[in-house]
Order: C-alpha cells, then structure tokens, then sequence
C-alpha cells in the first residue's frame, strides 16, 4: 500500500520538526514566517525547482566571511575545494535549513499550460519524500569560485551521488543553462531548446529525478553570453556550493 504525499510530509514532519521549532533560523534561511521565500517549479524541466531567496543578504555575507575566514581560497590559483564525509558545521546548517524550507511550504503558485485560471495551488514539493527523509540529507560538499567571464560546461553530475543535488549560488547573478541529454526525451515529443534560469546571489536550484539525470547544466559566462530579459548581466566573482549524497557502496 503507498502512502500518500501528504501522509508522508507529516511523518517528516515528526521526526524532524517543522520550521517553526527552530529559534535559530535567520530571515531568509528557511523561516516560514516570510512569504516571500518559497519554491518555483521550472515547468518545463520535471524535477527542477528554483528558491529565488533561500539565503537573506545579512546571512549572505555571513556565510561568505566564514568561507573566507576558514581559507577555501587562499590563493587565487585556488578555485574549487571538496569535502566528503563530515561537512563543515556551515554546511550542515544549509542542509538543515533546505530540509526545513521544503518542510515548511506545503504549497507552490505556478502558471497552467492549459486552464483558464492565471495560476493554481497545487500540493506539491520540490524534495521526494525518500530524498527528504535520507540521513544525512547530503554527505558531499564542492565548492567553487569562478572569476568574471568563467563559467562550467555542460554536464550532468556523476552517477557516484544519489538523486537529489542541491545548488546555492553566491555573489554574482548569472544565467545557468539546461539541455536535454540526447535519446531521454519522451517518444513523439519535439526537441526542446536550452532552458535557461536566472540565478540571483542567495538563490538555491534543487535538481531530482529527470531534472538531475536527463538534462546537462551549464554556465557560459562569455561576453555577450550572459544576458536576462535582453540586458546583459554584470559579471562580478561567483561562489557556488554544491551539496550532493554518496551512492552506498554495496
């Protein structure tokens, strides 16, 4: 017999609390109690969701300062740093305030393709329940700073980490790009151009399912490239977090 969603996100709620027990959420972390925060579905990518305010500006540059005071990059050569296992107690926070964040919004407003209404409440969650409910929610950490014009080809993340990959990005705005992995799209259905999704500092991307497997994610930060709504951006340094889980080793 399977449970359903809602049943579900209730027993999650039980065990780990909801948003509202913790004393120790900053504006813009997670907290409820500001409506401004919530999840977007990318529609045309099943399994892509958008927090476009996940981290306030004060908790911003805390996090940032802690990043530099720990020596991430110490020298400018340096540009990426990993960690697997034990993550830093910073870390272990987001994941706790993504957990919570997707916990606390039982709803999401959103376009219908077909309809007559502007938009609906539909009972959804950007976490399946079985990701949501996994401990640790993410045992992997990759941190990356990009310098104007630097960017990360298309990709789709190893299969060495399970379903689920959250992205929070820092600092510069930028426009991240998803192509379809060629031979997954659905029988009969026309080839889909490159969708792309603006990312203000402070915004998390959550990619499950066909969004984490079936389509590669880019980041061309060429002049010329990085444009939104027809302007171009400015392109200042970008710090990219990364959180992933380990597959089990059988």
């Amino acid at each position: 017999m399977t449970m359903d969603a809602a049943a579900s996100k209730e027993i999650l709620r039980h065990v780990f609390g909801d948003s509202s027990d913790s004393e120790d959420l900053e504006p813009g972390d997670g907290s409820d109690s500001d409506p401004t925060r919530f999840w977007e579905p990318i529609k045309q990518i099943k399994g892509l969701w958008l927090c476009r305010d996940f981290l306030s500006p004060q908790h911003q540059s805390s996090l940032l300062s802690t990043i530099q005071n720990e020596g991430w990059f110490t020298q400018a050569s340096h540009n990426q740093a990993m960690r697997f296992g034990d993550l830093p107690a910073w870390a272990d926070e987001l994941s706790c305030s993504i957990r919570k964040v997707a916990l606390a919004n039982d709803y999401v407003f959103y376009p219908v393709v077909l309809g007559s209404n502007d938009g609906v409440k539909e009972n959804a969650s950007p976490f399946p329940s079985d990701l949501l409910c996994r401990e640790p929610l993410f045992d992997q950490l990759i941190l990356n700073s990009y310098q104007s014009g630097e960017g990360i080809c298309a990709h789709v993340d190893l299969m060495r980490f399970e379903d689920g990959i959250a992205i929070l990005s820092l600092e510069s705005s930028c426009v991240m790009h998803f192509s379809q992995v060629e031979g997954t799209s659905r029988e009969n259905d026309p080839p889909v151009a490159k969708i792309p999704v603006y990312l203000t500092p402070g915004s998390l991307i959550f990619m499950s399912g066909e969004a984490r497997y079936h389509w590669k994610h880019e980041i061309n930060r060429t002049p010329g490239i990085q444009k939104w709504e027809g302007e171009e951006l400015t392109q200042t340094r970008r710090i990219s977090i990364t959180l992933r889980k380990l597959c089990q080793v059988e």
